[in-house]
């Protein structure tokens, strides 16, 4: 992080001086301040420019344009508070300041928007056959098909990064020589991605089994194979809010009965209903995981998540869904994967 000193200029400097400031700096902002750090006013490069255009010469003393009066917030504001501050008044900067007016800290929007970097594991289950969606995956692995302009997988893990997850495992199987060639170690988006190698096919919670070890908070689990637009911070602050064990990403699923189904008291009829629509809630493949299921996963066995769910709940451990509202496509079949690109444009961007 930028040290905020770095923006200081005295009342004396003259607008050059500060104009080369302000381009060097990623806040575009200059502090124009006393002996004491006090904050006097603020320039920007909008600032200079209406300067120069009232007539203002370069070696004019940065004073005669700054903002007298600029807006700053107290340490004690919250991000939430800070950001409504700068949508109010239509700024991207905004000083901090004690009760003294001394510069203590520079908040940016741009940086109050990226996401908070979270240390939360992700672990992607990549290593399927895709039998599914053959011929397409006898030489590409499914989470390497291409949706839209890249890899499947790679904009599942673009999403976690996106909100500011960067500890990720990929569990890989068929064809791991090429997810692991792709990916590398994760340093291409900043982040860490480690493998878990599965022998045997494990289920989508045995190779879970393969962790080197055990994470200090809840992890993700999720298949590879999902296009979804869930906001995963907000379903880990479900898990957390629930105290759950474990917590199941849901989609409601609606199946219409092609015929108008009879019901029957013995021989006689009691009702028909014409093609109705029967609502179901169905596994969305997302899961969040609190460290201590690790324990209940037998080792280097198969072994899917139903069935971890059901150990959990004959036990009394708090399980919980999280509905889907958003967007969400499981590709298993060539049907699905034509619709994912057709969509991907208009659902990613």
């Amino acid at each position: 992080m930028m040290d905020w000193r770095n923006l200081l200029v005295s009342p004396n400097t003259p607008i050059l001086h500060t104009l080369e400031i302000i381009d060097k700096n990623a806040r575009q902002i200059a502090l124009v301040a006393d002996e004491n750090d006090r904050l006097l006013g603020t320039v920007t490069d909008g600032d200079i420019r209406r300067g120069l255009l009232k007539g203002k010469a370069l070696q004019d003393p940065i004073s005669m344009i700054m903002n007298s009066f600029p807006t700053v917030a107290s340490p004690y504001e919250t991000r939430e508070n800070i950001l409504a501050l700068m949508k109010i008044k239509k700024i991207h900067q905004i000083p901090i300041v004690d009760e003294e007016g001394r510069i203590i800290h520079v908040e940016v929007l741009n940086e109050l928007l990226r996401p908070k970097r979270k240390d939360n594991w992700v672990v992607l289950m990549a290593g399927g056959l895709g039998t599914r969606l053959h011929p397409l995956t006898h030489d590409c692995p499914k989470p390497l098909l291409k949706v839209g302009n890249k890899p499947l997988l790679e904009t599942i893990l673009q999403s976690f990064i996106d909100q500011g997850f960067h500890r990720f495992y990929i569990s890989v199987k068929y064809k791991a020589e090429m997810i692991r060639e792709y990916f590398g170690d994760g340093s291409k988006w900043g982040i860490s991605i480690r493998y878990l190698q599965e022998q045997d096919s494990l289920g989508t919670a045995g190779a879970l089994s393969l962790l080197p070890e055990i994470p200090a908070e809840p992890f993700f689990v999720m298949n590879g194979d999902l296009l979804t637009k869930v906001n995963f911070e907000q379903l880990l602050d479900f898990h957390k809010a629930y105290q759950a064990q474990a917590t199941m990403c849901v989609r409601e699923y609606d199946h219409q009965v092609p015929y108008g189904v009879v019901r029957l008291d013995k021989h006689r009829l009691t009702s028909i209903e014409e093609k109705p629509t029967q609502r179901f809630f169905v596994n969305a493949g997302i899961y969040v995981l609190s460290p201590d299921v690790l324990d209940t996963i037998p080792h280097n066995q198969y072994f899917d998540m139903p069935s971890l769910f059901d150990n959990l709940m004959k036990t009394n451990l708090e399980t919980i869904a999280f509905p889907i509202r958003e967007y969400w496509l499981d590709i298993g079949r060539i049907a699905d994967y034509e619709r994912a690109n057709i969509e991907f444009a208009e659902v990613f961007g």
